[in-house]
């Protein structure tokens, strides 16, 4: 797919999941934060579930999803879309300033709903902060999609396994989060609508910005190869054009 067409179907994909976020996020605020059925239905099921195996899996997973895991796969994901070592550091340099300021957008955005977490007696694990969008959720889901843009990058025909294997850990580990007992379902889903929006607009500000860039070369490279061409051109017309015009156009001896 062309540049022009990336920019414009990550625009499109933005636009629509950041809609989708802006009315959940009306909506949760406008009910004071008050879980919803699907919320108390979903914390209910997971409080009355939870084996000692099923909660160690739960919370080793979950501790993916933030700190120091997110940023080293955020900048593994630029040194495998990277080829040369000054791709490969501009690539870090743009991943880890989009898992950065996404987490920043997030945490502005959790801030002024200021949506209360799930009773404290039914934590499994350790939380702090307010509840809507989820922190853990957001940053794996643009930790995922930045290693599957990189994927898909260095093999757009193959991958197809790890990028379901990274897809679904993305999404594991939103759900960790109310089997835990730390988040409302739909603060998992607010998570997931803000970090595919926010893709979105990294992935369509990128492309935009290499066709910017592209477009003064690609005229000098059409200048280049003109010019050569008609170098090569009266390079053979000298190499055949006749010593005299009484010799009746025979080439010149070697």
């Amino acid at each position: 797919m062309k540049r022009g067409g990336v920019a414009g179907l990550a625009g499109s994909c933005a636009l629509g999941a950041w809609t989708a976020f802006g009315v959940l996020t009306m909506f949760v605020a406008g009910h004071d934060g008050v879980p919803l059925s699907a919320d108390s239905g979903f914390l209910a099921w997971s409080v009355g579930h939870r084996p000692d195996t099923a909660v160690a899996f739960a919370r080793g997973a979950t501790a993916t999803g933030t700190g120091v895991v997110a940023y080293a796969l955020a900048a593994l994901a630029g040194i495998i879309a990277g080829r040369t070592l000054r791709q490969r550091a501009s690539a870090v340099a743009l991943c880890l300033a989009c898992l950065g300021v996404g987490q920043t957008l997030r945490y502005t955005a959790m801030t002024l709903v200021a949506r209360p977490r799930p009773p404290l007696t039914d934590w499994e694990t350790s939380a702090s902060g307010w509840a809507f969008p989820s922190g853990h959720t957001s940053t794996a889901v643009i930790t995922a999609g930045l290693l599957i843009l990189a994927v898909r990058i260095r093999g757009p025909r193959g991958g197809t396994p790890l990028v379901l294997a990274i897809g679904g850990w993305g999404a594991l580990v939103g759900l960790t989060r109310v089997y835990l007992g730390v988040h409302w379902f739909t603060d998992v889903v607010g998570g997931w609508l803000f970090a595919l929006g926010w893709l979105g607009v990294c992935l369509c500000a990128m492309a935009l910005v290499r066709l910017r860039q592209q477009a003064p070369g690609a005229t000098d490279t059409t200048r280049e190869q003109t010019r050569q061409d008609t170098a090569r051109g009266q390079e053979r017309e000298e190499r055949h054009a006749p010593d005299h015009p009484g010799r009746g156009g025979r080439s010149r001896p070697a």
